[in-house]
């Protein structure tokens, strides 16, 4: 399902109730333009300068490459990753190493960049695939896209705002809204609640937006990166399967 902006409602000059449609490329785009001019202040005078700490939820290496690339210059960034929707410990296993490997790849560019940057991190969260059947128990037949995959943005985006007030980050978000399958309104409104409940700030997102997901298979490339073609799910590999043999069924 294509990602469309959750509209926000405000008042005209007339105090009628109009929606509007937020932008959260742009809306980063303000917060990213304030932390560097406060930072650009630190070293006019000679002060530490500390970037935000930021919990980056990681769903696999291909869509890490971009924000990855992207965030590095602003925030000292910390990939969290956890995926219980992988369903499979053969995948799970293989997309998390693939995820250490880009990571260990982009830390070794740390000397050629223009400015100091700290070495990205990674932390492993649990692996417990019988949390997802249980929270999407009921939904086996959702189409992807709805209400299965919604459950499933929660249980990740909570797990990450969790760990994100443990560690004490200033930030946390996820790399989910650079693909175009899916809901980065529902993403920013989950992370936003979840934000507000664990008292830790969700960083706004749709990194899909700037030719994020174009970028984001160029470095595929550039890095010879392990991608799929579903989420990681039981439900949507047997989708993915299914258009795949209709496609052949047409071709017959």
């Amino acid at each position: 399902m294509q990602s469309t902006a959750k509209p926000a409602k405000r008042a005209d000059k007339e105090g009628t109730c109009v929606n509007t449609v937020r932008n959260y490329q742009k809306e980063l785009d303000k917060l990213i333009a304030k932390l560097s001019t406060q930072q650009s202040v630190h070293q006019a005078e000679g002060t530490d300068v500390q970037r935000p700490r930021l919990l980056l939820h990681a769903c696999c290496a291909p869509c890490s490459s971009y924000c990855l690339e992207y965030l590095r210059d602003y925030f000292d960034l910390t990939v969290f990753y956890y995926n219980p929707n992988i369903t499979e410990d053969v995948e799970y296993r293989k997309r998390v190493e693939e995820e250490r490997r880009l990571i260990g790849m982009l830390n070794t560019q740390m000397d050629d960049l223009t400015e100091p940057h700290a070495e990205i991190k990674i932390i492993e969260g649990d692996y417990d695939p019988a949390s997802f059947y249980e929270i999407t128990k009921g939904l086996e037949s959702c189409p992807e896209g709805g209400e299965r995959c919604f459950r499933c943005y929660e249980l990740r985006l909570r797990a990450s705002a969790r760990a994100a007030k443990e560690l004490q980050f200033d930030y946390f978000t996820t790399t989910l809204t650079i693909s175009p399958l899916k809901n980065a309104a529902k993403l920013n409104e989950i992370g936003e609640r979840l934000g507000e409940e664990y008292g830790v700030a969700f960083l706004p997102s749709d990194f899909k937006k700037r030719n994020g997901y174009k970028r984001s298979i160029e470095l595929s490339k550039e890095y010879h990166l392990y991608r799929q073609d579903y989420c990681g799910c039981v439900y949507s590999r047997m989708e993915r399967e299914r258009q795949k043999q209709s496609k052949i069924d047409g071709l017959s």
